[in-house]
């Protein structure tokens, strides 16, 4: 049963924030048990919230408790997930990408994805977000279904099978 939706301090990330958004990043990373797609030290997760794209973080009681990237989707650097992503669904011209979003475990279930999403899209304007989500990550799916994301499109990258999603039928 989902509990009931907190009030989180919710910001663009600032260069302060870069060991709590990285260590929240490692604690959900495969090596750890975790459903992220890939792994992301310190120095890869500097480099993203350094891309110029939004990166919204959420604190809780001073601790960075969640966090949603968004990168251009023209970045000639892209990872291998996204590049395969933009493949299967290129969205619109001035689609960015969404991702990845991490919450801490404490966090999950009340609400953080959808203020996290919310305070993207006030930077993002009504630009289509586009995103993908192992498809054996039926929470992750369910919660982005949730904020009126619908899948699109899909795709198969190291025998992993992905789901495509979108915020276009939103606006």
């Amino acid at each position: 049963m989902e509990q009931a939706a907190i009030m989180y301090d919710i910001s663009l990330s600032s260069t302060a924030d870069l060991d709590g958004v990285a260590a929240l990043m490692h604690a959900n990373s495969p090596s750890q048990g975790g459903t992220l797609t890939g792994e992301f030290p310190r120095d890869k997760v500097a480099h993203m919230a350094a891309s110029g794209a939004p990166v919204v973080v959420a604190h809780r009681d001073g601790r960075v408790v969640g966090v949603l990237f968004s990168s251009d989707k023209d970045d000639p650097v892209a990872p291998p997930p996204v590049r395969a992503m933009l493949a299967a669904w290129p969205g619109e011209s001035d689609a960015y990408v969404y991702g990845p979003v991490c919450i801490a475990d404490s966090e999950r279930g009340r609400g953080l994805l959808a203020q996290l999403y919310t305070a993207l899209r006030a930077h993002c304007q009504s630009r289509e977000a586009v995103l993908f989500i192992r498809r054996d990550n039926v929470a992750s799916l369910r919660a982005h279904q949730r904020l009126g994301m619908r899948e699109v499109a899909g795709f198969t990258l190291d025998d992993v099978d992905y789901a495509v999603l979108s915020d276009r039928a939103l606006f």
